[in-house]
């Protein structure tokens, strides 16, 4: 607090370098160069997706080069897919004003097109964010199709393992979630309690195969394999030998979230006229919104978009962008439950409390920031 007005130093650099080099070890290098062997070694039949920020882009660019470059290898191979997303990992779509949410989608769009030569037409929001009213944006924006939650709240007796169209007579494409085998992977895998522990390749490719529909959306943190499951509890083993056993199967084939879109047609209309994400067992925003902190939080930030964009300057702009990264947010949870262990990782703060504080007051500098440019013009 005694540096509100004096420091514009609101990031810890060192810090965020530490973490990222040490999931760039663990994680990214690893898996990036198992999924290229497993498209060479099955000739193009395996493919993949990627989500990526245009904030870890940006960071890849400036201390990990090779890490982009090994993106762009997967990319040259024509079997790897960028998605859309918000430039800012951002909650923009949440704000009133949806201005902000359009201008990073598109930010991020042109981040793709000049890292990876392609420009992204299916659309991931931040934590999967979802609504009829966020579908609407991403088709006005040429997106052909876009991945939620596959939420039982919503579905009722349908199966996730449809291609469906969002509600409001929406055209754009809905790719839902299967979340009991992603998170299978994503979170049960190491589990020694869970009644299917080990899970091994081919036992997990006889549960897609006896999934009942057209497709088997697998989406998950890529942190999964090496960070969150640690190469010890055999998570790169299970990577490298399950295309191998899922094409085993008559008529099994792996497809990019594109070709999907163009493969198969909607089945039906799904109504999500409530906000769900895949985020704790509500599947809501309550992991970002959920206590008088974050919405004040939240509230106070949005409030100085007008202000901060008419200002025009792009170190202010940019401060203010990166501060609506969710996971600012996510550090101010008070759900320490069910959940508690997963709002934990990577927080650098001793409590929730601690997050909302230092926000409140880099924002209260910011603020100063902005009538210092305003009397100075």
């Amino acid at each position: 607090m005694f540096d509100i007005g004096n420091s514009q130093y609101y990031f810890d650099d060192e810090r965020n370098l530490g973490f990222l080099d040490r999931i760039v070890r663990k994680c990214y290098l690893p898996a990036n160069l198992a999924l290229l062997r497993l498209i060479k070694q099955y000739q193009g039949k395996f493919k993949a997706a990627f989500s990526i920020t245009g904030v870890l882009l940006e960071q890849l660019e400036r201390s990990f080069p090779e890490v982009l470059q090994s993106f762009k290898d997967l990319a040259a191979t024509g079997c790897v897919e960028f998605l859309s997303e918000t430039y800012y990992h951002s909650l923009s779509s949440l704000s009133s004003n949806k201005d902000e949410f359009i201008i990073q989608i598109q930010m991020h769009q042109q981040k793709i097109k000049k890292l990876f030569g392609c420009m992204p037409r299916v659309f991931r929001n931040t934590e999967l964010v979802f609504s009829n009213e966020i579908a609407e944006i991403a088709a006005q924006l040429g997106c052909s199709g876009i991945l939620a939650e596959g939420a039982d709240f919503i579905l009722g007796w349908r199966s996730p393992n449809f291609v469906y169209q969002a509600g409001r007579g929406n055209k754009i494409k809905l790719l839902l979630r299967n979340y009991k085998l992603s998170d299978d992977i994503a979170f049960r895998f190491s589990t020694r309690e869970w009644s299917e522990w080990p899970l091994t390749a081919p036992k997990f490719a006889s549960w897609i195969h006896k999934s009942r529909g057209d497709i088997v959306n697998l989406f998950m943190d890529y942190e999964t394999f090496g960070e969150h499951q640690w190469d010890e509890t055999g998570i790169f083993h299970f990577l490298e030998a399950l295309p191998g056993e899922i094409l085993q199967y008559q008529n099994n084939h792996f497809q990019t979230p594109g070709d999907v879109i163009k493969l198969y047609p909607a089945v039906g209309e799904l109504d999500f006229s409530r906000i769900v994400t895949w985020a704790d067992t509500e599947r809501d925003i309550s992991a970002w919104l959920g206590n008088e902190m974050q919405k004040a939080a939240f509230e106070n930030l949005y409030s100085l978009e007008e202000r901060i964009l008419e200002l025009g300057d792009p170190a202010l702009i940019g401060d203010w962008r990166k501060l609506q990264t969710s996971d600012h947010f996510y550090y101010m949870c008070t759900k320490w439950f069910a959940d508690g262990d997963v709002h934990k990782y990577f927080n650098p703060y001793e409590s929730p409390y601690d997050a909302f504080i230092i926000f409140m007051n880099i924002l209260k500098d910011l603020k100063i920031r902005t009538k210092g440019r305003i009397l100075s013009n």
